[in-house]
């Protein structure tokens, strides 16, 4: 098992910016995709960005030049940088960890990101 630890999120206004970090801990396998997901209300869970553990990053095209994804090996997180953020951007993120070799999926609980004047 990995157990991944949100946090950050919170509640900004339209233009503003947050950054998210997760942690990983537990059976931890160094060759992995990590990144975050994100669900709204309603809604069905989506991609919002990855980085592999050779620092290969992919964005979903409206948080692309917005949003930055970067990882940290040693400490075993990810975070997620964003800026000008939208109401639209409005979610629970989701972390997830996807193990290299089995294919294995984890995810964190979730954290609320809120844009909003």
């Amino acid at each position: 098992q990995v157990q991944l630890v949100e946090s950050g999120g919170g509640l900004v206004q339209p233009g503003g910016s947050l950054k998210l970090s997760c942690a990983a801990s537990g059976n931890y396998f160094s060759i992995n995709t990590m990144g975050w997901y994100r669900q709204a209300p309603g809604k069905e869970r989506d991609l919002v960005a990855t980085i592999s553990h050779v620092f290969i990053t992919h964005y979903e095209i409206s948080v692309k030049g917005r949003f930055t994804i970067t990882r940290d090996n040693a400490k075993k997180t990810v975070y997620l940088e964003m800026n000008s953020l939208k109401p639209e951007d409005t979610a629970v993120y989701f972390c997830y960890y996807l193990r290299g070799g089995t294919g294995q999926a984890y995810w964190g609980q979730g954290t609320q990101v809120t844009v909003s004047s």
